[in-house]
């Protein structure tokens, strides 16, 4: 029997995206069955799929319940993955795990690369840069992945909040003091498969450790993410609200979000030879997908 990689997240955006993308050589995994609220269940999991490769895309994404619940955070974030990773290290079985943009404090002017210092402004951050530490520390053959902004055709996402809100609003106020890479699933599913392929070509590379940038390239703002989404899904007669850009002080949150989380990620490209494509271009396809009858 062909061994899987075993892929957590059950329902999430990256998980369906890894799941549609692989094929019957993905096992995907989430709850109940898979609980990072229940250890147990970690280890039960890993156990049946009996994989080659785990990709760990579960995870608290609640940024701003998170500010009130960082102990639920933790154990999502950083105690649930520091289990899978030792499990992991312990079986030989090389781990890729997502990490996020928020782990920066967004203060830098300029984008991010992977040794640039880490300063996460809100808890969900801390949580995701604690949860690396311990996939380091665990001594796993393990490859964290920053990316940001992800959306898709499907879950709960800025596009899809955006189309959603369009059909009440005439105007809609977006922030455009905030600059990040909006990432699409299915091509940060494809970037992962990628290297996925070569681990399992070529073997564990040791030079391939660490941390690594992925998300589409270009940036733009929320604002000019939602003039986008809304520009392309004209294309299908879709509404177009007016959309007002505001600064982040006028849609104050729970949870501070950095200014700046650009990413560059020069360094997939160089390691792996995996570059995503425009977020632009992605975009397209994304509501393609969503407006596909």
């Amino acid at each position: 029997m062909t061994r899987a990689i075993l892929v957590t997240g059950g329902s999430g955006q990256l998980a369906t995206a890894l799941s549609r993308a692989g094929g019957a050589r993905v096992h995907v995994v989430g709850r109940p069955v898979f609980d990072f609220d229940r250890p147990e269940t970690i280890a039960a999991a890993f156990n049946a799929a009996r994989p080659w490769l785990v990709i760990n895309a579960a995870a608290y994404t609640a940024v701003d319940a998170a500010e009130t619940d960082a102990a639920a955070a933790m154990r999502a974030n950083r105690d649930g993955p520091e289990e899978l990773a030792r499990l992991c290290a312990a079986a030989d079985v090389p781990l890729i795990h997502i990490s996020t943009d928020y782990v920066y404090s967004g203060d830098k002017p300029t984008p991010y690369v992977e040794a640039d210092r880490t300063g996460p402004c809100c808890v969900y951050g801390a949580s995701k840069l604690a949860g690396e530490a311990a996939v380091i520390a665990s001594g796993a053959h393990a490859i964290i992945l920053r990316t940001a902004w992800v959306y898709a055709a499907t879950g709960r996402n800025f596009a899809r909040t955006m189309l959603s809100l369009a059909q009440t609003r005439d105007t809609l106020r977006v922030v455009a003091d905030q600059r990040g890479c909006p990432t699409a699933a299915p091509d940060l599913a494809a970037a992962i498969l990628t290297i996925a392929g070569l681990i399992e070509s070529h073997g564990w590379n040791d030079t391939w450790s660490g941390v690594f940038h992925a998300a589409n390239s270009g940036d733009t703002t929320w604002h000019g993410f939602a003039g986008a989404i809304f520009a392309s899904a004209a294309r299908y007669g879709a509404k177009v609200p007016e959309v007002i850009p505001i600064p982040t002080a006028e849609y104050p949150t729970p949870a501070k979000r950095p200014e700046n989380s650009r990413l560059d990620c020069g360094r997939l490209n160089s390691v792996f030879g995996v570059r995503l494509p425009p977020w632009r271009d992605s975009l397209a396809r994304v509501i393609d997908e969503i407006f596909a009858v």
